[in-house]
Formats: structure tokens, sequence, C-alpha cells
């Protein structure tokens, strides 16, 4: 564990799970030879297109980013005041399980998107501040081969990362990763970068150092996470410099 082309619409159908309908999926296509797909997943507040001109302005020409739209829901810890959000949260705790049913259901589409791409092309998700916890979440079922509900985790992840977030549910995951020796050996073949500022406001710095340790100490040995001095809760040129090194290291892309 080491510490140091044009957007377009999708027209694929809004998906609707626990009564929550997914907003519109936004696709930033590769300028190159596609060679790999990441789902990116936003923070709360935001939409899909948040990040598209971040995206395409990164100099990773083979790879196609799919952003989706979180639901509209009631955040109990924002007061049940309605935004876009990947699952309901009381609390921004690594232990906090009533958040399993949500994540399963953002987990579940960012498959789904992924299940259409042709077959040579890598897969990824990541995100920023709650998409990062979506993203680090994927990573965890993907290890296990299932979602927190029992049901077959489809997809063949390639990496997986996250900025400014946290793992949800850990203590619950650390149980049944630990309890199983395929799911540690498929977490330790997962590239996974975890980024987070040390001044960060919203999602505290301890946090994401602590969902890293957790990570890590369960199996995903191909773990990197950076800490960068002076960062609050958004991205600086530094950091998205260090994700592109990381993603041509790991995936060539």
């Amino acid at each position: 564990m080491s510490y140091n082309s044009s957007n377009r619409v999708s027209g694929s159908r809004n998906v609707r799970m626990n009564s929550l309908e997914f907003g519109r999926t936004f696709v930033v296509m590769p300028k190159g030879t596609h060679t790999t797909t990441i789902v990116w997943l936003h923070g709360i507040g935001e939409k899909g297109s948040s990040w598209t001109q971040i995206l395409e302005s990164l100099p990773l020409p083979n790879i196609k980013w799919i952003c989706p739209s979180a639901p509209t829901r009631h955040v109990t810890q924002l007061g049940g005041y309605p935004c876009t959000a990947w699952f309901n949260m009381a609390s921004m705790s690594e232990d906090d399980s009533e958040n399993l049913e949500g994540l399963d259901a953002s987990a579940t589409h960012v498959a789904n998107l992924l299940s259409n791409e042709p077959d040579d092309v890598k897969l990824g998700v990541a995100g920023f501040s709650m998409g990062a916890s979506v993203a680090l979440y994927s990573a965890t079922c993907r290890a296990l081969g299932q979602y927190g509900n029992g049901n077959r985790y489809p997809i063949n992840l390639s990496a997986a990362f996250g900025l400014s977030g946290w793992l949800p549910c850990s203590r619950f995951l650390r149980n049944r990763i630990g309890a199983s020796q395929e799911a540690t050996r498929r977490a330790a073949s997962l590239p996974v970068l975890l980024c987070h500022g040390r001044v960060d406001d919203v999602v505290e710095y301890k946090l994401g150092e602590k969902s890293a340790q957790t990570m890590y100490s369960v199996g995903f040995q191909n773990l990197t996470f950076r800490a960068y001095n002076g960062l609050g809760h958004y991205t600086i040129l530094e950091e998205l410099n260090d994700v592109c090194s990381w993603l041509i290291a790991c995936l060539g892309a």
C-alpha cells in the first residue's frame, strides 16, 4: 500500500430500482482506440454531466467514460432534504449498514451500464465523494462475486478508483471478504486507487485513510492511497495527473 470526444446522452432507458429512477446518462467517447470503459459517479447533489468536461480534457484518448445521474432521494443526514444521491445515509460512517440496499441498487446500475461493452474492453468504476463510495463498494462486490444482498456480481472489473470518498459498511464487508479465500484472491488482483485531501471539510481525511487501510487489510493489496496537502473537497490538477498516470500504468489506458 503506497502513500504518497464529445459528450452525448445515452439512449438507454432510465432504470427503476427501489421505486427510485436513475437520471440521464452522459457519455464521453474516446478520441483514439477504445480499449477501456469506466463508469464515473458524481458526488451528492450533482448529475452525470457535472464531470464530463473534466473527463474529456484528460490525456486518456482510449477511455470511454459513462456518466450516469443518481436518483433524487431524501437523504437522512441532510435532514431529509431531496437531492441526487447514490444511496441514503444516516451518517458518513464506515459502519452504517443501513446503506446496503441503496448501495446494491447503484452498484447494480453501474454493472448494467458496463454489461453491454465489447468483450475486449477493460472495465472500471470510479467517482467523487459519494460516487467514490459506490466505486469502492463495487470493488468489494467484485471480490466477493456478489452484492450485499447475495445476488451474483456479473462484471469483471479491471480497476476502481475514488476521489474524496470512503468505503461504507466496511465492518460488514470485512467479515465477508476475510472469510473467503477466493474473495481475498480476487481482491488482491484488482488495482484500486484512493485519493484524499488532508483538509477535506466534507469527507474527513481520517475516514478516507481508514477506508484505504481497511481495504488493504482484507486483501486489496494492489491498493494505492494518495494524500494531498492543502486539498479540500474538490479536485486539483496534481490529483488528476496522478489518476492518469495510475490508469496508464495499470490498464495501459
